[in-house]
């Protein structure tokens, strides 16, 4: 995310004087809130939906993901680099490519 983006986010906050609402608990709870709201997007036709919905949705569930980062401190590219590093060790591309099973079915 753009530093701009960051900064409007973080002014969007402390303008309104929101922060002391946005505990870590509160925070992903908005989160699977905001992520049940973008699913509905897709409830009775997945190729149908309206993308302005979606996107709307989807900014949601950045901005509280945003949110979340700075209350715990946590650097976005860190946390998904290390959980890439992760996955890329779960899933090694010989026995994952085209394969939708979890890791621990993969032969």
């Amino acid at each position: 995310m753009r530093q701009d983006t960051i900064d409007r986010i973080r002014r969007f906050t402390e303008d309104r004087d929101w922060d002391q609402f946005h505990s870590p608990e509160n925070l992903a709870k908005s989160i699977v809130i905001e992520a049940a709201e973008l699913l509905e997007c897709f409830r009775w036709d997945g190729e149908k939906y309206d993308v302005r919905h979606v996107k709307e949705e989807l900014a949601d569930v950045l901005v509280y993901c945003r949110n979340l980062l700075d209350k715990l401190g946590l650097d976005e590219d860190e946390i998904v680099n290390a959980k890439m590093a992760r996955n890329e060790a779960k899933y090694p591309v010989e026995k994952a490519k085209g394969r939708a099973e979890k890791y621990d079915k993969l032969q």
